[in-house]
């Protein structure tokens, strides 16, 4: 894709170039191209050079004679006989320069004979050389190969005749003669262009060769064709077509408009026959994510295709990272760049993927082109609608006779299909098509075993294939005559279809984007100063607007380099003269979309919406190649002197510099076409055209802008002095520091901001999805961490690596005895609380959070295994504590890490611990709320209260307790110890604790402070506070209670971890459980205090529901907690109850109890009351009666705490306070200023109560067991 066109030229190619073998330096061995010397001197590669370019240097496009030479031969020269396959490969590449322009090179490389007398002795002598040191393999192997040895010559001649023989053991002896085999040499021919033009300038070299190979020589001299391309044949302007002469035929090319898709030329079809939909489909959200992508194939051209396809097909958005679609051998150490990368490399064909070291694979998309084969990263989410636009890419390729699961082998019947494309066997009539039958082509692709698995897909998506539409064309291809071959129609055709159909899956999806594009308040100077801390983009509101299944993806789409930029340059470019050309064409296809969908653009549904805009594009296309606009000058006779441009037929001469240094004197097309000024305009717009740029103030922003990604975006393809290697690594390094702070911060202002909305400030912005998107992104930052510059790695994760080589060397310590144990550090700084017994503090151990890790058995990989113990880790809020022990042993780092590995430099990995340290602030349940279904072990400790002798306790007592996700059941506690550990299922975050025993004994009389329950895996501690008597006949009579609990922080902090955000809650105290045991100690509350009470305990709950689903907090706290509503409602029936004789308690319960007995009595049955007031009686005294029959002994309290509970979830509470106020027994129970006798006081609180009736409140099974309403 043609983003950073570079020139200020209008020229269509600034250099010619050739390369090849310098006879002067003869033959020097190219180390850095990493060949063995095992290889025969044949196979072995050899430095080439740059032996000419042609002009010299133009001042737009310095010429880089490194990155030429590099990337025009990637591997060096190869030599061969004529014994060997001898083709001209034509491959492309780019050179990315440091600013992020780029200019395309084309060469097209073929062998030419050796004449230089030394070339040829040499080899032989390499040779012989390389014969002695094979003798021994030779001897050691049976007689019969040995008879071979020596027939094997010219690249095996006599392969055949030894059918024993390994073929690869004689490959490696294919020798050459001095006297019999002709040794070839290759060469290579280049053009440096500013446009990629691929087709055209392929015909150009293929063109040039076959003058030089062909018996006649061409018509005018090389030098007239060449000094014709560099100087004498324009760019073609933006929307129009060029035709200009080769040496033996006319080439044409042509340029969108500003208004179409930028230009492509690449053959887009190969990416879907080497991969196929599905692949390509998964490549393309990998690259979407930034993910880092390593492209392996044999040929070259397969990886600039496959690279540049990719990026093309991302429109709107572009690559921001490092992209090498060719990466040179010598540049192989770029592999362990911790950047995210596109990189392609060659693979010589023999080795297979095991073979590749590559430094880190926890987050590598890796596609082995040749082989049909793409290996993903772990936890990939899946492409938005990812069926139905498989199904959409798949018709267009089947028009097109492509078979959507790629050609695996391209074997014979399916070359046959690429040939054509439906519409054109349709009217074929030689085939014995009838055009009036448009579907045979259709049973022609019928046989294709991808039709049924399709066919099965899209009876699901409710599209017929049946009404496959085969297009004609023939009327169209009738009146046009085409300016060049169907072939090459058919690519442009198939490649604008197929980019349609993905950029409209864009435009769908961010059809309402501007909307929620933050506009900076500054002006752009001090937006960019701040651009760090400047949110461009309300994510969390854009993704609430989402269907549910699109969020895993754009949850982490939001997050790229890629996605800020182009919102970057939506804010800077606010006028329409000032946008760029993608931004302009995505726009106007956005207003487009939004004026035929004419629906509130808050509601997104995922209905999918095809492409409707691939016939406008095609037709734009073959108008340009049906009339041509531009021709250029034809090559013509130079000033050459006689003599001069004359060759030897089949070598490529060495041209006249003079004449093709510089170009015409004066410029000849500039007074020639008669359209000069579209050429001054075009060279102006064409600067920005396909860059983002119209000044070079605003390319500067941009990149300052980007701050992540800017540490390096592209290797510099030069002398590779240890220095520059050097300086690139520190680069590394820093920008690894700089993402590591962004990260956290990031992370932590999203936690902040929820947890401040939970204190009640602010609004809410994180959802669980994000949560997991940060935290993941965090997993992918540490495993590029932990690959940079790493020696020795098992397994795919280099993080999980590490530990386990720790492990290991800590076992090994742990095993010799006298030595302690090094793994654990004890936590002494954390004193027991001072409520009595507590629990002893859980040891801190690297070693053991791993082992807890390890042994989760639905956690298969390594990369897995890594990410658990991330999570594990922040939730246990140890992360940094863990990864500064592990780093600690210098020993093993320095075995397992080059010197310039980010872990090695000291100050930088200081810091980056440091950064993650700021994580302890805030609360993650990353792990619990991750792995909801291992099992995890719990720590339960009663403490029975010290001052009521509990020790003559003799009832067995039980234990059940509730989480988020799931409750354990009734347990049994030892009554001699009071403490169980036991196993379960990850109950989540604890919510309740029912607590009680069986009464047995003769002192079955029980007072209970509190319950403790800890998850000994993330050690997070619970305290269950209860302060009441459990027995008949003491307290309330209660043999169980319910206790709500929470979390408990660890009382003394190290001085390492930072302060807390304060509980939102605190845990209930014991003063009011006491209380009732003498209810005239209460403190007394006024009126006012208690409605406030009753207000607080109101508002908590609606809060609780206007949260997203994922972020409630527990609402059982909320009723039953020491704020919760039952003891708010407790105080307003406490207010003025009169207090009853000495040593006799009374209970609200008593008063309820008596007041059903009044509604219940015949009298008040006779007396005819409306009929609402009657249902509402009805409901109450039902109520009443089912706790009361409930088998199970609650004790009055628990049993009021029961009947506010199912009155707040069948929205009864205000019925029943209406009727309770005006009941003749509270005239009876309650003094005459009781708050339950004001009418005033009464009202307001009834419509208080009311609120709850828009929530649906679900209560937790413990809270009502037992009752069956």
């Amino acid at each position: 894709m043609t983003t950073g066109f570079s020139s200020n030229s209008c020229r269509f190619a600034d250099y010619f170039v050739i390369c090849g073998l310098d006879t002067e330096t003869g033959l020097e061995p190219d180390e850095l191209s990493g060949e063995n010397f095992e290889q025969s001197p044949l196979r072995r590669t050899f430095k080439s050079k740059v032996l000419a370019h042609y002009p010299e240097n133009v001042e737009w496009s310095p010429f880089d004679q490194d990155a030429v030479g590099m990337l025009c031969m990637p591997k060096g020269l190869a030599f061969r006989t004529q014994a060997d396959n001898r083709e001209p490969l034509f491959h492309s590449f780019i050179i990315t320069r440091e600013d992020g322009s780029r200019t395309y090179g084309f060469s097209l490389t073929f062998y030419e004979e050796v004449t230089s007398k030394q070339i040829c002795s040499a080899m032989q002598t390499l040779y012989h050389m390389h014969n002695a040191e094979q003798y021994d393999i030779l001897h050691s192997s049976s007689a019969n190969d040995r008879d071979c040895g020596g027939v094997a010559v010219g690249g095996g001649g006599g392969l055949e005749d030894c059918n024993g023989t390994s073929l690869s053991k004689l490959q490696r002896f294919n020798s050459y003669d001095i006297t019999r085999d002709t040794l070839y040499v290759s060469k290579c021919i280049c053009l440096i262009t500013p446009m990629a033009f691929i087709q055209a300038c392929r015909k150009v070299l293929e063109q040039l060769h076959q003058a030089v190979t062909s018996p006649q020589p061409p018509p005018l001299p090389l030098e007239s064709y060449i000094f014709n391309i560099l100087y004498e044949v324009p760019l073609p302007p933006s929307g129009r077509s060029l035709k200009f002469s080769g040496v033996y035929g006319p080439i044409v090319c042509q340029r969108p408009s500003t208004s179409e898709l930028p230009l492509f030329d690449f053959p887009i079809n190969q990416v879907f026959e080497l991969l196929g939909v599905e692949n390509v489909i998964q490549l393309f959200t990998c690259a979407l994510l930034e993910i880092q992508i390593l492209l392996y194939s044999q040929h070259y051209q397969r990886l600039m295709t496959v690279a540049e396809s990719i990026t093309a097909l991302m429109f709107p958005f572009q690559w921001q990272h490092v992209y090498v679609p060719i990466l040179p051998a010598s540049l192989l150490h770029f592999l362990d760049a911790p950047v995210p990368y596109l990189m392609g490399l060659h693979s010589n064909g023999q080795d297979d993927r095991s073979k590749l070291e590559l430094p880190q694979e926890a987050n590598l998309c890796f596609v082995d082109i040749d082989n049909h084969f793409i290996e993903l990263p772990e936890d990939l989410p899946q492409f938005p609608n990812k069926l139905e636009f498989i199904q959409e890419v798949s018709e267009v390729l089947m028009a097109f006779g492509i078979p959507p699961e790629g050609n695996l082998h391209c074997s014979e019947s399916v070359s046959k299909l690429k040939g054509f494309r439906a519409c054109d066997v349709v009217s074929d009539k030689r085939n014995g098509n009838l055009a009036s039958s448009p579907l045979n082509s259709y049973h022609l692709l019928k046989e294709n075993e991808t039709i049924a698995r399709l066919q099965a897909l899209v009876k699901r998506t409710g599209v017929s294939l049946e009404k496959l539409d085969v297009r004609e064309e023939a009327s169209s291809n009738k009146d046009l005559k085409l300016q060049c071959e169907g072939e090459e129609l058919k690519m442009h055709q198939l490649n604008i279809q197929v980019r349609e159909v993905f950029a409209n899956r864009f435009t769908q999806m961010f059809a309402d984007y501007e909307v929620f594009v933050i506009q900076p308040s500054h002006d752009k100077e001090s937006w960019f100063s701040n651009r760090e801390q400047m949110q461009n983009f309300d994510k969390a509101s854009f993704l609430s607007d989402q269907p549910e299944p699109y969020l895993p993806f754009l949850s982490r789409f939001l997050e790229t380099q890629m996605f800020a930029s182009f919102i970057d340059n939506k804010i800077l470019c606010h006028d329409d003269e000032d946008k760029d050309p993608t931004m302009r064409v995505f726009d106007s296809r956005v207003d487009k979309i939004r004026m035929l969908n004419v629906r509130t653009p808050t509601l997104r549904t995922s209905m999918y919406q095809k492409c409707t805009t691939i016939d406008e594009s095609e037709k734009a296309i073959e108008m340009r190649l049906a009339k041509i606009d531009h021709t250029a000058l034809h090559p013509h006779l130079l000033d050459m002197k006689i003599g001069q441009g004359r060759y030897e037929p089949g070598f490529f001469p060495k041209l006249q510099s003079d004449v093709l240094s510089t170009g015409p004197t004066s410029n000849k097309w500039a007074k020639r076409s008669a359209p000069a000024q579209w050429r001054r305009k075009d060279r102006q717009k064409q600067h920005a055209e396909h860059l983002y740029l119209d000044n070079d103030q605003r390319e500067k922003y941009i990149q300052e802008a980007r701050t992540l990604g800017t540490t390096i975006r592209q290797p510099k393809l030069s002398n590779l002095s240890p220095s520059v290697i050097a300086q690139t690594n520190w680069k590394f390094v820093e920008g690894l520091l700089k993402e590591c702070r962004n990260k956290t911060k990031r992370m932590l202002v999203e936690k902040m901001g929820r947890e401040a909305v939970e204190l009640g400030h602010g609004e809410v912005s994180i959802t669980g999805v994000e949560e997991n998107t940060l935290i993941a992104s965090l997993c992918d930052l540490l495993e590029r961490i932990w690959s940079h510059g790493l020696q020795v790695k098992q397994g795919k994760s280099a993080l999980w690596s590490h530990m386990l080589h720790y492990q290991e060397s800590k076992e090994k310590k742990d095993a010799t005895p006298g030595l302690g144990t090094p793994g654990f550090i004890q936590d002494t700084e954390r004193r027991k609380s001072d409520t009595g017994p507590a629990m002893p503090p859980l040891k801190v151990s690297l070693i053991q959070d791993m082992r807890h890790i390890q042994n989760i058995g639905e956690i298969k990989t390594d990369v897995g295994m890594a990410r658990a113990w991330v999570r594990l880790s922040m939730e246990k809020k140890l992360l940094s504590r863990h990864l500064k022990q592990l780093l600690s042993d210098h020993e093993l780092t320095k075995k397992l890490y080059k010197r310039y590995a980010f872990l090695r430099c000291d100050d930088e990995k200081e810091q980056f611990l440091y950064h993650l340290l700021s994580f302890n602030a805030v609360d993650y349940f990353c792990f619990t709320n991750v792995f909801t279904t291992v099992l995890i072990p719990y720590h339960v400790l009663v403490i029975p209260s010290k001052k009521l002798g509990g020790s003559m306790f003799t009832a067995n007592p039980w234990i059940c307790i509730s989480g988020e996700l799931s409750e354990t059941g009734v347990l049994q506690v030892p009554k001699n110890t009071l403490e169980i550990t036991f196993e379960c299922q990850n109950l989540g975050k604890l919510t309740t604790v029912q607590i009680g025993h069986d009464n047995s004994g003769l002192y079955a009389k029980w007072l209970v402070e509190c319950v403790m329950v800890r998850n000994e895996i993330t050690g997070h501690a619970y305290k269950f506070p209860c302060g009441r008597w459990l027995g008949k006949g003491v307290d309330d009579g209660s043999l169980e209670r319910i206790l709500v609990g929470e979390q408990v922080t660890p009382s003394m902090e190290n001085e390492e971890r930072l302060c807390r955000t304060p509980p939102m809650q605190q845990s209930p105290s014991m003063i009011r459980r006491f209380v009732t045991i003498s209810p005239n100690s209460k403190p007394k509350l006024n009126t006012g205090q208690i409605q406030e009470a009753v207000g607080e305990a109101i508002n908590g709950i609606v809060k609780h529901f206007h949260k997203p689903e994922k972020e409630r907090g527990s609402l059982t706290l909320l009723l039953c907690g020491e704020y919760g509503l039952v003891s708010a409602l407790e105080q307003v029936f406490q207010h003025g109850f009169k207090s009853p004789r000495l040593f006799k308690n009374v209970f609200i319960w008593d008063f309820l109890e008596k007041a059903q007995v009044h509604f219940e009595s015949p009298e008040q049955r006779d007396l005819v009351q409306d009929e609402n007031w009657q249902t509402r009686v009805r409901n109450f005294c039902r109520f009443m009666s089912a706790i009361n029959n409930t088998p199970r002994s609650i004790g009055k309290d628990g049993k009021f705490q029961l009947l506010v509970c199912l009155g707040a979830r069948d929205h009864m509470l205000h019925h029943w306070i209406a009727l309770l106020a005006d009941c003749p027994i509270t005239a009876q129970m309650f003094e005459d200023s009781a708050l339950i006798k004001d009418h005033t006081l009464v009202n307001s609180l009834i419509r208080v109560l009311q609120t709850l009736q828009e929530f649906n409140i679900i209560l937790e099974a413990s809270l009502i067991k037992g009752i069956g309403i």
